[in-house]
C-alpha cells in the first residue's frame, strides 16, 4: 500500500492504519483543519507543556498501574542518546492509540487521572520522532514521515517544509525494536534534539521525583538514571517517599470529601509538622498559582488550556470550599500542641487563588472544630475559642472544665494568642481568669497550685500583680477572700491556725496556712507573726468590744483563750492595746488592764476601796488565774505591780493619769513623750514608802519615776505621802544647806536616790509656780530661822526659775538682809550697794546682783525709788588716771581704767529726810567718794564694773603692792 496509507498492511496493531487514513481525509476535505492541528499541536508545545514532560508521562504511567489494579513503577534513563521511560500496568491498546492520535480527545475512564491525552504533546518538547514500545506492540510517530505523507495525500500546504502536526499520524514501529525492558510494560523512546542537555533533563526528573509520587498514589517508585525513589504507606493516612540515599520524607494527608483532590503535611518522624513555607496549588500536576499554605494541596479543578492557572468560576470556588473545609480535619490529624503550626502565617496573598484559599481555611479554622479543648471534651473552633494570654501550661490545666472554650496547653502564651486571634481566638485576660475562679470551691490543694503558676507568671513579667488584686484567698474560716489585700498570712509551724479555729472574730481574714503562698504576700496580704496577728486591727476592735459584749451576754471566753493561748507561745514584749480583753474578775467581767493578780504585790499598797465590783481596780478570777502564766496575763495589762503609760507622740494629756492636765499645763513646753505610772492615786495613805519601793524595785516604773519632766516624778512628789508631808517639803537629811527652809525626811527606810527622785530635796531649787509659792511663804515664816546666805540664795533661784510671775500671789511677809521677817509693806529691795549706807537691814529685800526683778516678783518698790538724797558737800573732780593708787590698783589687777573720773570728798554727807548722813561713797550724775581707801576703793570697784573685787580693790589701795594681792 502507499504512504497515503489508502490500503493499510493487515500487520499493523492498534488499528494505526485506518487511524492514518481517517486524518488524512480530514486534511484533505479540509484544508483548514490541517492547519488547526498544526497550530494546536504548536500551542501544547510551547504552552501550558513545555517544561511537562516527566509529568505527563509520569501521569500516562499511573493511569496503566490504575487500569492494570496494582501500584506500579516508572523508570527513566537514556539509551543510545534517546530518552527511555518505561511503565508497569495496563499495556498499549487501541483507545490509547486513539488517544494518543487525537488532539481533542483521552483514553481517560473512571477515576483515571488521564491517560494519552493532549498531554503526550509534552513530548514533543525534546523529540519529533516519539515511539511507544508495549508487550502488546507498539506504534511510533514522526514529523518527517507525516508531512511526505500530507504532501503524497494531496493535502493542501503540507510538503513544503513547514511545521506539521507530529501526533496525528501513528505509524507502526520497526521490527527490529526491541520489547520493553524487563519488568517494565510499556516504554516511552524519544530520540532527543540536539539541542536538549540531557543531564540537565534527567536532572529535572529527579527533582520532580517525590513530588510524582505523592501526586500520582498509583506509581509506587520512580528511577531516573539509576536513582530510585519509593512511595509507601506506613500508616493510614500517612505517605512516606524514601529517596535513593534512604533518606524517608512523610507526608500527612487529609482527601477531600467526595474525592477531587488532597492535602499533603510534611512531617517528621514523630508525625510533628514541618510547615511548608510556599508552594504552588497541583492539579495533581504544579500549576502557576502560588500558595502560602503551610501543608501541600492537590485539587481536580478546571484549568486554562495552558495548564498553568486555574479557570476562574462557580466550580472552582466550590472545589476550593470543600478543599478548606477538610483543612481542620487535617489539623486534627496532628498532635494538639502543635496544631497552631496549621494557621496561615499572616502576609500578603501569592495569588489570586492563594487569596480565596486563604479566605475559606481562615474561616473553617473559625467555625470548624480543631483545636484541643483544656478540658479534653472535644475539639473546639477557634472562632468561640479562648486563649490564655499569658505562657502557663499548669495554669491552663487548672482553668479546664472552668473557663468554656480554653484552648488546652501548651497553646497559651501571647504568641499562640496574637496566632490563633487571627482565627478568631479570643485572648483570656488575667482580670477574666480571676472573676472566672472567683466563688470555686476548690481543694486547697488547688489554689495553691494555682498560686504556683500565677507567681511563675508573675517572676516572668508576663502579668502584674494589679491584674491579680481580685483573686480569691481561701480563708481559716472556710470563707474565700475577694483579693489578697489586708489578709494575713500565718507562719507555718507556728500553730496559730489551731489556736484561731475556734474563735469567730469579724472582719478578721486569716488565710488558710496550706494555701499561705508568697504569691499573695506580693499582692498584698500580710506575713504575720504572733505580734502582727495581735496587732490586727479586726481582732483589736474585737478586744475593745469584749467587755461590753461579755456584760451583754456573749460568751467571750474563747477570744480570751486565743489571745493568751497565742501569747504563750510568742514573744510578749511591746504590745499594746490589749488591755481591753475581757477576763471574768471576782464580781464580774472587767478589762484586763483593770485586774490585779491574786497575789500581786500591788495588793498591798493599794487603798482597800480601789477594788470592788465599781471600783477601779478588781481581783482576776482566782481559777482563772491558775490556768495562765503570769507573764502572759501581765502582757495584756494584769497587774502584778504599778503599770506604765507610754507615748512617744503626745498631742495633749489623755492618758488617764492623775491630775495628768495640771502636770501638763506646768510645763513651759508640751513633753516629747509620755512616761508615766498609773494608778498612782489608788494607793493608801500609809502605804507609800511600800508603794515607793515597788516603784523603785522594776526598771520600766523606775525609768518613768525618773523620767526628765516626767509626769510620775512630778505627781510623786506633790501627791504622795511621807509621814503625813509631800515629798516636796522634805529635805534630805544630808542637805544640811537647806537648814531652816526644809526639815529632814524622816527614816523611812528608803535610799536617797529614791527620795531624791520622788521630790525630797537634796538642793535649792524651784520646780514650778506653786513651788516658788511655797518658798516664799516659807520665807516669810517668823518661825523658821534661815540663815542670811540662804535667803539671798533662795531669792536668787526663784529669780532663775522659768515661771510667770503674775501667777504667784504677793507674799505678806518677807525675809529681810538682817535674816529678819518684815512686813511686805515696810520692805524694798536693795537695787544698788551705796544705798546700804542710808537704809536699814531689817527693810532691805536683797537679791543677786541688785536685780531688779525681784521687786517684781515680791511686788515690793525698788531702794533706790524711795530714796530722795541729795550730795551736801563740795568735791574736786579727778579722772580716773590722774590718780597714782587708783592706777597702781589697776596694773596690779590688769583693768583698763574706766572713762571720766571721781569727785573726792573730804568728807562725803547726803541730805536725807531732812538730815545728814555721812556716807563713804554715792553715786547720782556722778560717782562720789571721801578720801578714804574704803570709799574710793568702793567708788572705783562699781565704775570699773569689778563689784566683786571691791575688798581686794580697797586693801591694795591701802598696800598697792604684790604682796597684797597675793595674800
Amino acid at each position: 500500500m502507499s504512504p497515503s496509507g489508502t490500503e493499510a498492511p493487515a500487520s499493523e496493531p492498534f488499528g494505526a492504519a485506518e487511524l492514518r487514513a481517517a486524518v488524512l481525509r480530514a486534511w484533505r476535505e479540509s484544508p483548514t483543519r490541517f492547519t488547526e492541528d498544526t497550530n494546536a499541536e504548536h500551542d501544547l508545545k510551547v504552552g501550558g507543556y513545555r517544561d511537562r514532560l516527566f509529568v505527563e508521562l509520569a501521569q500516562n504511567a499511573a493511569d496503566a498501574a490504575f487500569s492494570a489494579g496494582r501500584p506500579g513503577s516508572l523508570r527513566a534513563s537514556i539509551v543510545d542518546g534517546e530518552l527511555w521511560v518505561a511503565n508497569t500496568g495496563s499495556p498499549l491498546d487501541p483507545p490509547g492509540v486513539a488517544a494518543l492520535s487525537s488532539l481533542r480527545a483521552s483514553a481517560k475512564r473512571g477515576d483515571t487521572v488521564g491517560r494519552f491525552g493532549v498531554g503526550f504533546a509534552a513530548v514533543l518538547t525534546v523529540t519529533t520522532e516519539p515511539r511507544i514500545v508495549s508487550r502488546t506492540g507498539g506504534v511510533a510517530f514522526s514529523a518527517t514521515r507525516t508531512s511526505a505523507a500530507a504532501a503524497e495525500a494531496g493535502v493542501p500546504g503540507a510538503g513544503e517544509g513547514g511545521e506539521v502536526p507530529v501526533l496525528r499520524l501513528p505509524w507502526p514501529v520497526p521490527a527490529e525494536e526491541p520489547p520493553p525492558a524487563v519488568g517494565y510494560d510499556t516504554e516511552v523512546r524519544l530520540p532527543l534534539q540536539a539541542d536538549v542537555d540531557r543531564s540537565a533533563l534527567l536532572a529535572g526528573f529527579a527533582e520532580e521525583a517525590e513530588d510524582l509520587l505523592l501526586a500520582l498514589p498509583w506509581l509506587a517508585s520512580i528511577e531516573v538514571a539509576g536513582a530510585l525513589w519509593r512511595r509507601s504507606e506506613p500508616a493510614s493516612g500517612l505517605v512516606a517517599i524514601t529517596d535513593p540515599e534512604g533518606a524517608v520524607r512523610r507526608w500527612l494527608t487529609q482527601p477531600l470529601d467526595g474525592g477531587g483532590g488532597m492535602w499533603f503535611l510534611p512531617v517528621d518522624a514523630d508525625e510533628a509538622p514541618l510547615p511548608l513555607d510556599g508552594d504552588v496549588l497541583r492539579t495533581p500536576t504544579p500549576t502557576d498559582e502560588r500558595l502560602s499554605l503551610p501543608a501541600r494541596l492537590f485539587a481536580d479543578v478546571a484549568m486554562e488550556p495552558s495548564r498553568r492557572r486555574v479557570l476562574p468560576g462557580e466550580a472552582v470556588t466550590a472545589q476550593l470550599e470543600r478543599a478548606a473545609q477538610e483543612y481542620p480535619r487535617l489539623a486534627r490529624r496532628i498532635a494538639p500542641a502543635v496544631r497552631i503550626q496549621l494557621v496561615p502565617r499572616a502576609g500578603f496573598p501569592l495569588s489570586e487563588v492563594d487569596e480565596q484559599l486563604r479566605e475559606l481555611v481562615l474561616r473553617a479554622l473559625r467555625t470548624r472544630p480543631w483545636l484541643p479543648s483544656a478540658d479534653e471534651v472535644a475539639d473546639i473552633a477557634a472562632g468561640r475559642a479562648r486563649v490564655l494570654g499569658i505562657d502557663a501550661p499548669a495554669l491552663v490545666a487548672l482553668l479546664a472544665g472552668i473557663v468554656p472554650d480554653l484552648v488546652a496547653a501548651p497553646l497559651c502564651g501571647p504568641e499562640a494568642g496574637r496566632k490563633l486571634a487571627t482565627v478568631g481566638a479570643t485572648p483570656l485576660a488575667p482580670a477574666e481568669m480571676v472573676e472566672a475562679v472567683s466563688g470555686l470551691d476548690r481543694p486547697l490543694l488547688w489554689w495553691r497550685e494555682l498560686y504556683d503558676a500565677l507567681l511563675s507568671a508573675l517572676d516572668a513579667r508576663q502579668l502584674s500583680a494589679d491584674e491579680l488584686g481580685a483573686l480569691p484567698v481561701p480563708l481559716l474560716d472556710g470563707r474565700v477572700l475577694p483579693g489578697p489585700r489586708g489578709a494575713l498570712l500565718l507562719d507555718s509551724g507556728s500553730g496559730l491556725a489551731e489556736k484561731l479555729s475556734g474563735v469567730d472574730i469579724v472582719g478578721l481574714r486569716l488565710v488558710h496556712p496550706e494555701v499561705a503562698h508568697p504569691l499573695l504576700e506580693r499582692l498584698g496580704a500580710t506575713r504575720a507573726g504572733i505580734a502582727d496577728l495581735l496587732d490586727a486591727p479586726e481582732l483589736r476592735d474585737a478586744v475593745r468590744r469584749s467587755v461590753e459584749d461579755a456584760r451583754s451576754g456573749v460568751d467571750t471566753t474563747a477570744l480570751a483563750e486565743t489571745v493568751l493561748g497565742i501569747l504563750s507561745d510568742g514573744e510578749m514584749a511591746g504590745l499594746d492595746g490589749l488591755g481591753a480583753l475581757a477576763l471574768p474578775a471576782a464580781s464580774r467581767w472587767r478589762r484586763a488592764d483593770e485586774l490585779v493578780l491574786p497575789e500581786a504585790d500591788l495588793l498591798e499598797v493599794l487603798d482597800p476601796e480601789a477594788l470592788g465590783e465599781d471600783a477601779p481596780l478588781d481581783v482576776l478570777d482566782t481559777e482563772f488565774a491558775a490556768r495562765w502564766p503570769a507573764p502572759v496575763l501581765e502582757a495584756i495589762g494584769v497587774l502584778s505591780s504599778f503599770a506604765v503609760v507610754a507615748d512617744d507622740e503626745p498631742v495633749e494629756p489623755d492618758h488617764d493619769l492623775p491630775d495628768e492636765q495640771d502636770w501638763w499645763e506646768s510645763e513651759t513646753e508640751p513633753p516629747a513623750r509620755v512616761l508615766a505610772v498609773r494608778d498612782l492615786d489608788l494607793v493608801a495613805e500609809d502605804a507609800w514608802p511600800a508603794a515607793l519601793r515597788l516603784l523603785a524595785g522594776r526598771p520600766e516604773t523606775w525609768r518613768a519615776l525618773t523620767e526628765p519632766r516626767g509626769h510620775t516624778g512630778w505627781w510623786v512628789a506633790r501627791y504622795a505621802s511621807l509621814a503625813g508631808r509631800p515629798p516636796l517639803e522634805w529635805r534630805l537629811p544630808s542637805a544640811t544647806a537647806l537648814a531652816g527652809l526644809y526639815e529632814p525626811v524622816p527614816d523611812l527606810g528608803m535610799r536617797d536616790d529614791v527620795l531624791r527622785a520622788i521630790g525630797v530635796r537634796g538642793e535649792l531649787s524651784v520646780a514650778d509656780t506653786d513651788d516658788a509659792a511655797d518658798l516664799l511663804d516659807r520665807l516669810g515664816d517668823p518661825g523658821r530661822s534661815i540663815g542670811q546666805g540662804l535667803a539671798l540664795r533662795t531669792h536668787a533661784a526663784l529669780l532663775s526659775a522659768e515661771m510667770a510671775v503674775d501667777e504667784l500671789d504677793p507674799p505678806e511677809l518677807v525675809r529681810t538682809l538682817a535674816g529678819s521677817v518684815a512686813n511686805a509693806a515696810d520692805a524694798v529691795v536693795l537695787d544698788a550697794p551705796w544705798l546700804l549706807a542710808v537704809w536699814p537691814a531689817n527693810r532691805l529685800v536683797a537679791g543677786p546682783a541688785f536685780d531688779p526683778r525681784l521687786a517684781d516678783l515680791l511686788d515690793l518698790p525698788l531702794a533706790g525709788e524711795r530714796t530722795r538724797a541729795a550730795v551736801e558737800t563740795v568735791g574736786e573732780y579727778a579722772r580716773w588716771d590722774e590718780l597714782d593708787a587708783v592706777r597702781a590698783v589697776a596694773e596690779l589687777l590688769d583693768l583698763p581704767l574706766p572713762g571720766g573720773g571721781v569727785r573726792m570728798h573730804d568728807r562725803l554727807s547726803v541730805a536725807l529726810a531732812g538730815e545728814s548722813r555721812d556716807v563713804p561713797w554715792w553715786v547720782d550724775d556722778r560717782v562720789h567718794a571721801e578720801d578714804s581707801s574704803a570709799g574710793l576703793g568702793r567708788a572705783f570697784a562699781w565704775a570699773s564694773d569689778r563689784w566683786a573685787d571691791r575688798l581686794l580693790i580697797v586693801a591694795l589701795l591701802d598696800e598697792p603692792d604684790a604682796p597684797t594681792l597675793l595674800a
